[in-house]
C-alpha cells in the first residue's frame, strides 16, 4: 500500500466515509491524507468484494493483513490447510442452496482452531481470483448456458472446386461446471443458431433453466436494456425446452465473460488442431472439433483436482431438467386468409388444411415445421395438422365443419351400405346396385340418401318390400323406390279410412304396389 502503514482505525474510517458515499477528495481532506493514499485504501477495499460491515467485523490484525503490506513472517499453518480443501467447497458452493456460511461451518467442525468466517471468505476469495482472475460470479449448477458465435472463423474447401467456404463457429458452456460445446455451422442465421443450441443442449443430456445470448439478430428482433424482444422463433425453441432466454445487455461483454472466455480456449486448444489439416465437409470439421472438445472437458481445471468433465457429471448432471421426448422443429411462418370453403393456403407445398368454420374469412398465421401445420388466430392455436405435402390435396378435420358441410364430408359408400345393413338384407343389395352403376360418388350418394331417408318417412317395412320390388324389376334408382311407395300409399288411403303403417307380413299378402 504506501509507503508508511496508517493506522488501522483510519483505515475504517476511509472504507465507513466511502460506503457512506463519500468523495475520494472529500474522504482525503477529512482524514488528513493525500487523495492517493485514500484511492489505494479503496481499492484495496473493493478488491476484496466485502461490505463495509463484513470488514468492519475483522479485527486490527486481520485488517492489517488484508490492507498492510506483506511481512517477513512465517506463514500461518492453517492457510496451508485452509487452501487443500478450496476445490472441493468451490465445487460444493455450485449446488443449490449451498452457502459460504454452510462450507465455514463444515470448516470448522474439522478445524476447530480453523479461521473464522470473514477470513475464511477473504482466504476463499483471494485463492479463487488466484486460480480464476477474471470470472467472480458464483453460478449455480444447472442455472444458465451461455452461448456465442467466435470472432475468427474456420473454413471448409470444395474438393472439386476448390473453393474455400468459411464457417461460423458456435460455442456455449454451462456456468457452473464450465462444460464446453463447440460446433461450426454455416451462417449465424436463425436456422443455423436454434439448430446449434438444440444440438448443445442434446451434448449436455438436459435442459439449464436459462440461456444468455448475445444481441445477434436470431436470437434478439430488438435489443433493449430493460425488455429486448426475443426472435420470435427462439422464443419458440425456449417454450419447448421450457427453458427462459435471458439476452445480455448491449455493449456489456462482461455479463456472458464466461463464454468470452471460453472463445480464447477454443482458439488455443481447438483452433490450432482444426488447423493443421484441411476438411471439405462440415461435418468433418465437427468431427475433428469434437475430438479437441472433449481433451479439453477431460483436462483437469487450473488449480483444481478435477476436470469440467468430472464436475459436470457429479454436480451438474444432476441438476439440469430432463429433455423433451421430441426434439424441437424449426417453424416458419405464413400470414393468409381463410378461404370461403373454410381452409387455408400452404403455399410451399401447394395444398390446403382446414381450419374451423367460424374463422372464413380471417387473417391467420400458419407455424409449419418438417412434421406439422399450426394454425393461429390472436395467439390462439385454431388448428393443428399433420403435414402433407401432396400437392393440391385438401386436408380435413371434420371437427372444422359446419354441421351440413361435417354431415357431408361423412358420405362414404361404407356409410351408406352400413345404414342399408341395419334395416334388411335386402336394402344393402339395393344400395350395393346404386353404388355399382353411377359414374360419380356424389351421384350414388344422393340417390343413396334420398332412398334411405324413406325409412323414417315410410317406415323400414314399406322401404324393404319397395326394394324387394325394385330388385325383381331390375330398375335402380331413387325415382323407382320413391315410385313404388307412392303408388303403394295410394292403394292404402283408399282401403282404409283410419291409415296406419302396415307391416312387412300384410304388405306382402295385400300387394300394394300393383
Amino acid at each position: 500500500m504506501a509507503n508508511t502503514i496508517i493506522s488501522m482505525s483510519k483505515i475504517r474510517q476511509i472504507i465507513r466515509m466511502y460506503a457512506q458515499g463519500c468523495s475520494k477528495l472529500s474522504i482525503a481532506a477529512r482524514t488528513g491524507i493525500s487523495r492517493n493514499t485514500a484511492k489505494k485504501y479503496i481499492k484495496a477495499f473493493t478488491d476484496t468484494k466485502f461490505t463495509f460491515e463484513e470488514v468492519n467485523e475483522l479485527n486490527d490484525k486481520e485488517l492489517e493483513e488484508l490492507f498492510g503490506e506483506p511481512r517477513d513472517r512465517a506463514p500461518d499453518p492453517r492457510i496451508y490447510d485452509l487452501q487443500k480443501i478450496f476445490p472441493s467447497i468451490d465445487k460444493e458452493l455450485k449446488r443449490k442452496g449451498v452457502t459460504r456460511l454452510m462450507q465455514w461451518e463444515a470448516y470448522r467442525k474439522e478445524h476447530p482452531e480453523g479461521f473464522q468466517y470473514s477470513q475464511f471468505c477473504f482466504y476463499y476469495m483471494q485463492w479463487k481470483d488466484q486460480v480464476n482472475p477474471v470470472m467472480h460470479l458464483d453460478h449455480k449448477a444447472g442455472d444458465k448456458m451461455f452461448v456465442d458465435f467466435a470472432g475468427e472463423k474456420l473454413s471448409i474447401v470444395d474438393k472439386q472446386t476448390g473453393e474455400v467456404t468459411e464457417v461460423e463457429v458456435f460455442i456455449a458452456i454451462l456456468g457452473a461446471s464450465q462444460l464446453t460445446y463447440i460446433e461450426a455451422v454455416l451462417t449465424q442465421q436463425k436456422e443455423d443458431f436454434i439448430a446449434a443450441c438444440d444440438n448443445a443442449l442434446h451434448y449436455y443430456g438436459g435442459v439449464p433453466a436459462a440461456i444468455v445470448t448475445d444481441n445477434l439478430k436470431a436470437a434478439v428482433t430488438k435489443s433493449s436494456r430493460y425488455e429486448p424482444t426475443i426472435n420470435e422463433t427462439f422464443a419458440d425453441f425456449g417454450d419447448h425446452y421450457s427453458i427462459s432466454i435471458l439476452p445480455t445487455r448491449a455493449y456489456r461483454p462482461r455479463d456472458k465473460a464466461l463464454v468470452e472466455g471460453a472463445v480464447k480456449i477454443m482458439y488455443t486448444r481447438v483452433y490450432t488442431f482444426i488447423r493443421r489439416a484441411v476438411y471439405h465437409t462440415i461435418e468433418d470439421i465437427n468431427i475433428a472439433m469434437r475430438r479437441a472438445l472433449e481433451e479439453h472437458n477431460s483436462q483437469p481445471l487450473k488449480g483444481r483436482n478435477y476436470s469440467r468433465r468430472q464436475q459436470f457429471e457429479e454436480v451438474e448432471r444432476p441438476a439440469l431438467s430432463p429433455l423433451p421426448p421430441l426434439r424441437y422443429e424449426l417453424k416458419k411462418q405464413l400470414h393468409v386468409t381463410v378461404n370461403k370453403d373454410g381452409h387455408i393456403r400452404l403455399s410451399p407445398d401447394q395444398n390446403y388444411y382446414s381450419v374451423p368454420y367460424r374463422f372464413i374469412g380471417k387473417k391467420v398465421k400458419i407455424l409449419y415445421s418438417r412434421s406439422s401445420v399450426e394454425v393461429f388466430y390472436h395467439y390462439e392455436r385454431i388448428a393443428l395438422h399433420k403435414r402433407d405435402r401432396t400437392p393440391y390435396k385438401h386436408v380435413t378435420d371434420a371437427q372444422h365443419l359446419a354441421s351440413t358441410h361435417r354431415f357431408l364430408a361423412e358420405w362414404t359408400p361404407e356409410y351408406f351400405i352400413n345404414w342399408a345393413s341395419n334395416i334388411d338384407e335386402d336394402v344393402r343389395l339395393y344400395i350395393l346396385k346404386i353404388l355399382g352403376r353411377k359414374q360419380h360418388p356424389e351421384q350414388a350418394y344422393k340417390s343413396c340418401m334420398g332412398i334411405l331417408s324413406f325409412s323414417r318417412k315410410a317406415g323400414n317395412d314399406r322401404l324393404i318390400a319397395a326394394c324387394q320390388r325394385a330388385l325383381g324389376y331390375g330398375s335402380y334408382s331413387y325415382n323407382t323406390i320413391k315410385t313404388i311407395l307412392e303408388k303403394g300409399m295410394d292403394v292404402f288411403n283408399e282401403e282404409s279410412k283410419e291409415p296406419s303403417m302396415p307391416t312387412h307380413d300384410n304388405i306382402r299378402g295385400q300387394d300394394y304396389y300393383k
